[in-house]
């Protein structure tokens, strides 16, 4: 599977997957959460609200691809 075939808001993400944005690379890890927008580290992907996006870029969560480890 191509990186791009992960592309869009999926559900079906583990809790603990990390996502990396399409457009400018930045990571999101559910460990960390994400502090610009006060998003609670264990926070999954999933669980983000629908207005959120990208806190280097502003890209909408749709852009964003799971990171296989």
């Amino acid at each position: 599977m191509s990186g791009f075939e992960n592309f869009g808001v999926r559900q079906d993400v583990a809790d603990v997957t990390r996502l990396e944005c399409g457009i400018c690379w930045t990571v999101y890890d559910p460990a960390d959460g994400d502090e610009v927008a006060q998003i609670a580290p264990g926070t999954p992907f999933a669980a983000l609200p629908e207005e959120w996006h990208c806190p280097n870029c502003d890209a909408p969560k749709s852009k964003f691809m799971a990171i296989e480890t």
